[in-house]
């Protein structure tokens, strides 16, 4: 066995299998708390009552999922897995699909300060991420932008506007670089 496939078929951390035992108070707080999905060690949890998570998603550490004001709905599709530092904020409606990965860092917002009063936050518009999308490490996805199915979005992109399903977009701001693979 290569070492390659021993990385990814390393066994659960006891933290892994720490973070299961919250799984029953996750279920009565969350909107949704889909079977077999995992949140180890959050940073920041804030509007549960509004976050939906599929079955079998991996949420690593120290993640920050926050939901608020009258429309920010948080939903993360089955099978999801987000890294280690990810960042989802939804003032307006944020939504993963299935299947998706979202590297360590990656930030994902729906809202923006203010000019004129840097202290109030309004939102952008929502974000869409369509099924098995990979999102790389320390990408930031603004809000108002859809990533369509299959899409790849390389580490440290920027994106700002629509990803086509099945491209490839890097840079900053995010540009198509390739199609589907």
């Amino acid at each position: 066995m290569t070492l390659a496939r021993r990385v990814v078929e390393s066994p659960p951390s006891v933290r892994w299998h720490l973070a299961r035992l919250k799984n029953p108070v996750y279920r009565r707080t969350f909107r949704q708390f889909g079977a077999g999905t995992v949140i180890v060690r959050p940073h920041i949890l804030r509007g549960v009552d509004r976050i939906s998570l599929g079955a079998g998603c991996a949420i690593h550490d120290r993640a920050w999922l926050q939901a608020e004001g009258e429309r920010g709905d948080l939903v993360i599709g089955d099978g999801s897995y987000l890294g280690h530092d990810v960042h989802l904020h939804a003032i307006d409606p944020v939504r993963i699909g299935a299947g998706c990965v979202l590297a360590d860092g990656v930030f994902v917002a729906t809202s923006d300060h203010e000019r004129a009063d840097r202290s109030a936050v309004r939102g952008t518009g929502p974000v869409t991420v369509g099924d098995r999308v990979f999102i790389g490490q320390r990408a930031v996805v603004l809000g108002g932008v859809t990533i369509g199915e299959g899409a790849t979005v390389g580490a440290g992109a920027v994106v700002t506007h629509d990803v086509p399903a099945g491209a490839t977009v890097a840079g900053v701001p995010a540009r198509v670089v390739g199609g589907s693979s």
